[in-house]
């Protein structure tokens, strides 16, 4: 295993051709198109260009939702896209991202990589 590819792993961080994602624990709330229906889920991975969703409701790959991530006091909101559907949850890609979100979600990408970092036992 290369030194970056290490340091990833020991910090808990997936890359692949999708880009960094981080393990995240936060609250979620999913809309439909055109519902005005709320559903709950929890996102369990992060990255800037999408999320994974736990959530008991199945999901059709392009479908189209609004997701509503809440933490710390903060949330964060966009337009979706669903990638994937698994038996758990859901991956989504974020569409049409507004750049005041798009902050928020650097700043709790930037958080979680310094927890992560501070966790790494010294050698």
């Amino acid at each position: 295993m290369a030194p970056f590819e290490y340091y990833l792993y020991m910090l808990n961080i997936d890359f692949d051709q999708r880009g960094l994602r981080f393990k995240f624990n936060a609250d979620a709330e999913l809309r439909l198109q055109d519902s005005p229906e709320v559903l709950r889920a929890r996102v369990t991975e992060l990255s800037l260009h999408g999320c994974f969703l736990e959530t008991s409701r199945s999901f059709q790959e392009q479908e189209r939702l609004s997701v509503k991530i809440l933490k710390a006091g903060e949330s964060f909101e966009s337009q979706a896209e669903v990638v994937y559907s698994r038996p758990l949850g859901v991956g989504l890609m974020f569409v049409e991202l507004d750049p005041r979100f798009r902050s928020i979600l650097q700043k709790w990408m930037l958080t979680t990589l310094d927890r992560e970092a501070e966790e790494i036992p010294a050698n």
